[in-house]
């Protein structure tokens, strides 16, 4: 063998060694990740066992400390076979969509299906809970719910005349349900927070009053509805509420609820949305939004003062009779004192119910306690209000 082959038989023992070693390694490397994948995956198989357990405890408490007397549990059979297999949607939101049931005794429900979600099991036995144990003819009644794996859905009572936002946002209001209808529903929602903030075991702080929460029954009686965001706290605690994110829908939500420096969060928070709504109702806001003052420095409570030392309601096309024009009027002032920035001035929702049932004739409040910085109101709305996530709009 000559000096020269001898060297290359070196070299690729040489190369077949460093490739030895290099497998080696890699087999190695391969089994290391091997273990920690199934060790990975065991740890989370555990840890769904564990997770589907609680959720099993759960439910079973709750079914034990309500009995008879809570929201019925349904199955998700159950509820394909009172959906017709979910055939009629009506109704869709960020939560999940709503679907038409009927019971085989021919009652018609709401089944509103919710997206699937990865939260605590609690909250939502919480919730229905909270909602459950309300009976009251203007908070929509919560008939039974559903956890199925990762199905949860709740089944209300059905409103035939759906939410109050179509009838607000589609052409004239006062054309569709006139200004005393208008009137009668505004004192309805008025005695459902009443009734939600002092008439329960515990007091139901509910964050998302607006048109669209609004159902309406055949008789156009109102129903507060989706407590999706609401939150519980027994009576007898601190009237404040420690939140740890806003919550809520722009443009109705309370100063409070996303910046400390305006006050504590409380049930005065539901007032303040309570009052957007109504201003809602005898159409203040498209008036405003027409005009520009939503998008301007003016602040938007101290235009609605403004209109009202003129004389000014808004009274489009002369539609309206003279008891129409009180009535809006009322609704208009009632509104201003429950939009007022410093949560501690806004009447509580009893005081709210029997300012607009009383005879007597209203007085606005003064235009100084509106706002103590319009200008800075008017920043945090545009500002402040658009950092807000979009599931809160």
């Amino acid at each position: 063998m000559t000096p020269g082959s001898i060297k290359q038989e070196r070299r690729r023992k040489h190369y077949i060694m460093l490739l030895a070693c290099f497998s080696v390694i890699g087999v190695c490397m391969l089994l290391i990740v091997l273990c920690y994948v199934k060790r990975k995956r065991s740890s989370n198989d555990r840890d769904q066992e564990v997770s589907q357990q609680e959720r099993k405890v759960d439910v079973e408490a709750f079914l034990r400390s309500h009995g008879s007397s809570g929201p019925k549990r349904y199955t998700y059979t159950d509820l394909k076979r009172i959906t017709n297999s979910f055939k009629n949607k009506i109704g869709q939101g960020g939560y999940g969509s709503v679907y038409k049931g009927q019971f085989q005794n021919g009652n018609l429900v709401a089944v509103k299906m919710l997206h699937e979600s990865k939260g605590d099991t609690r909250e939502f036995i919480n919730e229905v809970a909270s909602i459950g144990n309300t009976n009251h003819v203007n908070v929509v009644k919560l008939i039974g719910f559903c956890y199925s794996g990762h199905r949860r859905a709740l089944v209300y009572e059905y409103m035939s005349n759906g939410s109050l936002e179509k009838f607000l946002f589609k052409g004239n209001n006062y054309n569709l349900l006139g200004l005393e209808m208008l009137f009668k529903i505004a004192i309805g929602v008025a005695r459902g927070l009443e009734y939600l903030h002092r008439g329960c075991n515990t007091r139901i702080l509910h964050f998302d009053i607006k048109p669209h929460n609004i159902l309406l029954d055949e008789n156009f009686c109102p129903k507060i509805s989706d407590f999706g965001l609401a939150k519980s706290y027994p009576q007898r605690d601190s009237s404040t509420l420690s939140i740890t994110e806003a919550r809520g829908t722009v443009g109705y939500i309370a100063p409070e609820v996303f910046l400390k420096s305006f006050g504590g969060v409380s049930h005065k928070s539901d007032v303040y949305s309570y009052g957007m709504l109504v201003l809602e109702m005898v159409g203040c806001r498209r008036k405003a939004n027409v005009e520009g003052v939503l998008s301007s420095e003016e602040y938007f409570p101290q235009w609605i003062y403004n209109q009202l030392e003129q004389g000014e309601e808004t009274n489009q096309e002369g539609i309206l009779s003279s008891e129409e024009i009180e009535l809006q009027r009322k609704m208009m002032i009632v509104s201003l004192w429950c939009v007022k920035t410093n949560p501690h001035r806004r009447p509580a929702m009893s005081k709210v119910v029997e300012m607009l049932e009383g005879a007597l004739e209203l007085e606005a409040p003064e235009a100084s306690s509106l706002s103590a910085s319009p200008r800075s109101q008017t920043t945090l709305s545009s500002d402040v209000l658009s950092t807000i996530p979009d599931q809160l709009v």
